[in-house]
């Protein structure tokens, strides 16, 4: 809306921009009488007839309260203009102070909080290594073994349970000769190398057989999650229902369908797993990188991120965990408060990723990168591979706006990691496939 708004800047801090608003009060006087006529209209008021009150009757009455309506109404709907106008780059909402009548004008401050003016230090002084790999006939084999094991059954055997085995029993746990809470269990099943049980447990099932009882003495470790528990002797009593040994499936027709293929047999097979692990390797290489090189430059550049911005960012990445949350435990996300996942959760990370946000777009102004369309087709070309219908998936990118700007982030931030290796100390490091993925997975926990 035309205002004739007039507006002074004061920036107050190297985060923080005020502003002076002033709105003619010409604008408000007129808005005002509206609204006290059209609630002249509508009022019930005891002695009139609805519609009838008299106007001055509801000016009298309620004008100053329907004056103070106007007044907030306009400041909200002209704050933000001002910012516009001033070209102030504001992050967060404006706190609005010292409100006040003045001169035929409505005047008042507005205090924001701003993207902070960061001059990026250190790019050309920065070391990164940078983690190369590659997929050879091994590893193909490896991850079809892998594969198999995925899909093993278990079929029962006569012998001694050893490791790999799975092992039916039932438990039951005592400390001092006394039963505690937790500690006992029907119709277990346990693969003996799973590690899923403390120390000491599965060692002292190994080599039994179905039917045989054995007490076994273990102790609970000193960090264990039940404080009762934690660093005290237990006995266990085991009894074991049933030892089976674990079944891979034949590489044949049927199994090398459940990955799609349905000619070529095995070679089509290790074709079609290398280029997958290739994929796989070379988004972990990136991403390794990106990491190493973002890593290097925070050292480089540490500086006062405004608090709307950290407060925004925790909240995102709250809302990112509890989404995982429902995901994978089928959780309700609004089930999920404040009070259960605290801002303390989350400050070191959000702080990181804000500063890391700000240092990336000021590398992406000062450098005037610009998004690399080519790359975006290609981007979803390799993305679209992964599914059963890629073209498909290359459609919808394409054409969904809000999807191709995704990915057009994520690209231009590919970009900004290219300029920053150009600039840099790159070292290169060759490493082994399973290296490679391990620490890409260590950065994700």
């Amino acid at each position: 809306m035309a205002t004739d708004l007039q507006v002074t800047t004061n920036k107050v801090s190297d985060n923080k921009t005020q502003l002076t608003v002033k709105v003619p009060v010409e604008k408000i006087q007129n808005k005002v009488e509206g609204r006290i006529r059209q609630v002249a209209k509508t009022a019930k008021i005891d002695g009139f007839r609805k519609g009838k009150v008299p106007v001055s009757h509801i000016r009298a009455q309620f004008g100053a309260g329907i004056q103070q309506e106007v007044i907030n109404d306009v400041i909200r709907d002209t704050v933000f203009e001002a910012i516009r106008e001033e070209d102030v780059r504001a992050v967060g909402m404006p706190n609005i102070d010292d409100v006040k009548l003045e001169n035929d004008f409505l005047v008042y401050q507005a205090t924001v909080e701003i993207f902070p003016e960061v001059e990026v230090q250190g790019v050309s002084e920065i070391e990164v290594e940078r983690q190369l790999a590659s997929v050879n006939d091994e590893d193909v084999d490896t991850m079809i073994e892998n594969l198999r094991k995925q899909r093993q059954e278990f079929v029962e055997k006569d012998g001694a349970a050893e490791e790999g085995d799975q092992v039916t029993f039932d438990f039951e746990g005592s400390i001092d000769g006394e039963k505690f809470e937790g500690g006992s269990s029907e119709d277990f099943k346990l693969v003996l190398g799973s590690n899923q049980m403390i120390p000491g447990f599965e060692d002292g099932i190994k080599g039994l057989k179905a039917e045989e009882e054995k007490t076994i003495d273990v102790t609970f470790p000193e960090d264990y999650q039940a404080e009762n528990l934690a660093g005290k002797e237990a006995q266990f009593k085991i009894n074991v229902k049933k030892v089976e040994t674990a079944q891979l499936p034949e590489l044949n027709d049927e199994f090398f369908e459940l990955f799609g293929v349905k000619e070529g047999g095995l070679d089509q097979l290790k074709v079609d797993v290398r280029k997958n692990m290739e994929r796989e390797i070379k988004n972990a290489a990136r991403n390794q990188v990106k990491q190493a090189a973002f890593d290097a430059l925070l050292e480089k550049n540490e500086f006062e991120v405004p608090a709307a911005m950290l407060e925004q960012e925790i909240d995102r990445q709250r809302n990112m965990m509890m989404q995982r949350f429902a995901q994978q435990f089928g959780a309700n996300p609004d089930n999920f408060s404040k009070d259960m996942l605290p801002d303390e959760l989350f400050e070191d990370q959000a702080l990181r990723a804000a500063r890391l946000g700000i240092i990336v777009s000021r590398l992406i102004e000062s450098q005037d990168i610009k998004v690399d369309q080519e790359r975006v087709t290609n981007f979803i070309k390799e993305a679209s591979e992964n599914y059963e219908d890629p073209e498909e998936v290359i459609e919808y990118y394409t054409n969904d706006k809000q999807q191709r700007a995704n990915i057009e982030s994520v690209v231009l931030e590919d970009q900004v990691v290219d300029y920053i290796l150009e600039q840099a100390n790159v070292t290169d490091k060759e490493v082994s496939y399973q290296e490679l993925l391990a620490a890409q997975q260590q950065q994700m926990v």
